[in-house]
């Protein structure tokens, strides 16, 4: 019988071969409930399919280990299987890799220098509306409250500080619709939307330095619709833009900055996410990286540190998995790197 406290190939083997995509996370957090909830040196708590176990030994400071439970569709991934020291399957690397590394720590540290909180939750690969963690966020803030939470998402054993922000917003090109045969009538929107697209190509993205991390930012078109009919001349072209700005920037400002940059086009914002500084300059962060022994790097694309951030918690991303391979049907983990994780992050929590 697989337990929290299995060996880590068998371990998440098990956790990749139970199904958990996103929505249908009920199965998997019901084992995780009922493997760590005997341990009596864990309060074990859950909202929904996010399961919460902390630890309450009156230290110092609390440290917060996060993993979500869903995974993307599965891709013809399962079963998992074994080649040599790497699992195949959905999940692997993105990341029940960095979950079996938790429920591992969770049962067997017992009396860690720092008090601890594991935090599985459901929901992350879907849209931020849906996020279990925040649910658990705005149901039980005090359930996430810490001095440092390492967001365990793959990144090879990478230190990923904070992480970028996003928005996207939905761009109009109006023009004047007509008869195709007589196209001089109207005014085409979607050629009309090629001065903005040339806006766009000609756009110099910052590289702004955040807490002594470069990060390298990007503005571009991720999506295109217009047009009415094959005899139409269409009256309106519809351009979605991506920004991905670098922590410095709150999203208010990240937004104006869009609009700047697209004027006189007006921007209509459809989806809106902060960032999170890298907050290199904690105590607690810096004995962290200094466990580790890796220079931190900048974290393109968003992740959960930015829930944290927001929260008042310096979040990192650090976990085994490699992540260019998350999502693909080939997704793998390379199993020697969660013992590598687990064994320093024990080694740092333990001493």
């Amino acid at each position: 019988m697989i337990t929290a406290e299995s060996p880590l190939d068998e371990l998440v083997t098990f956790l990749v071969d139970t199904p958990s995509v996103s929505g249908n996370e009920a199965e998997l957090a019901d084992w995780v409930f009922a493997a760590l909830a005997p341990y009596e040196h864990l309060s074990v708590v859950r909202d929904g399919n996010a399961v919460v176990a902390r630890t309450a030994l009156g230290r110092a400071s609390r440290v917060i280990l996060a993993g979500h439970l869903d995974t993307v569709p599965i891709a013809d991934n399962l079963p998992s299987r074994r080649e040599g020291s790497r699992l195949y399957g959905c999940g692997a690397t993105d990341m029940k890799a960095g979950v079996a590394v938790m429920l591992s720590l969770a049962a067997s540290l017992r009396e860690p220098r720092h008090d601890l909180t594991y935090v599985f939750y459901d929901c992350e690969e879907v849209e931020a509306v849906r996020s279990g963690l925040g649910r658990v966020a705005g149901n039980h803030p005090d359930w996430l409250a810490g001095d440092l939470a390492i967001v365990m998402e793959p990144s090879a054993g990478e230190i990923e500080a904070g992480c970028q922000g996003t928005l996207r917003v939905e761009v109009t090109v109006p023009g004047t619709r007509a008869h195709s045969a007589r196209s001089w009538l109207g005014d085409n929107a979607i050629h009309r939307a090629g001065a903005l697209l040339r806006t766009l190509e000609s756009y110099v993205p910052r590289q702004p330095e955040v807490d002594g991390i470069t990060y390298h930012e990007g503005l571009n078109a991720v999506g295109i619709r217009g047009g009415v009919a094959g005899n139409v001349i269409p009256d309106e072209c519809v351009v979605t833009v991506n920004y991905r700005f670098a922590p410095d920037l709150t999203g208010d400002e990240a937004f104006a900055h869009v609009r700047e940059v697209l004027a006189p086009y007006d921007c209509v914002l459809t989806d809106l996410s902060e960032g999170a500084r890298p907050g290199l300059d904690r105590l607690l962060v810096k004995d962290f990286v200094a466990a580790v022994g890796r220079e931190p790097q900048a974290k393109y694309g968003w992740t959960d540190a930015a829930r944290f951030s927001s929260l008042g918690v310096p979040a990192l991303n650090w976990g085994p998995g490699e992540p260019n391979v998350a999502h693909s049907r080939g997704e793998y983990v390379d199993l020697p790197q969660l013992d590598e994780c687990a064994a320093v992050l024990r080694a740092w929590l333990a001493r």
